[in-house]
């Protein structure tokens, strides 16, 4: 099985190549059309900035690419919003795959919140072929200001400030805000169950 990992110069790549590599995966970074159209499983990670991010795809025509591949597809963290309507992060219009906004976290008191949200916290409402062998409120590791909304496509919500979607599902495309790479047991979990579907 072949992965193709999308180069598209957002940070924190590295770290799913070597996850992937650990769950036996042939993944390779590429930003080449073909790579990724022929590609057995696609995954688009990512950390960085919305605006910066979507003028690389841009470039690269990957924004016309993405929304028509049929495989399954993973978007991670930056992957995971880009493939939103819009974002405010810069009021970045992304690539539209989920009719969802992504908007910043504004917390009521700074001392109760802090944004960006970092470190652990627990998924819930797990639906998701991607959850088999976890347990409800299993633990994921985030870093992000910016957060999807609800919506019907939420396969697994997280509270912070608010409940937001900590993964997503709509037709061959599966997103997840945290970082499976960085999430432990679980993460890799969640990963394995992504190159079984």
């Amino acid at each position: 099985m072949e992965v193709a990992v999308i180069k598209y110069n957002a940070g924190n790549v590295q770290s799913v190549l070597y996850a992937l590599e650990r769950l036996g995966a042939n993944a390779i970074l590429t930003d080449d059309f073909e790579r990724i159209s022929t590609a057995d499983k696609v995954i688009f990670p990512g950390q960085g900035e919305a605006s910066t991010a979507m003028r690389y795809l841009k470039e690269k025509k990957l924004d016309l690419l993405i929304p028509e591949l049929k495989q399954p597809f993973f978007g991670v963290c930056l992957g995971q919003q880009l493939l939103c309507e819009h974002s405010e992060e810069n009021d970045t219009t992304c690539l539209g795959v989920f009719p969802v906004k992504v908007k910043r976290f504004q917390p009521e008191s700074i001392n109760e919140f802090k944004v960006p949200h970092v470190g652990w916290n627990s998924i819930s409402d797990l639906r998701s072929p991607l959850f088999e062998g976890l347990n409800e409120d299993s633990f994921v590791y985030y870093v992000h200001s910016y957060y999807c909304e609800l919506s019907e496509h939420t396969i697994a919500s997280t509270n912070y400030v608010l409940d937001f979607a900590a993964l997503m599902h709509k037709d061959n495309f599966y997103t997840m805000q945290a970082h499976p790479e960085k999430s432990g047991l679980v993460g890799e979990r969640i990963l394995q169950n992504f190159l079984n579907l």
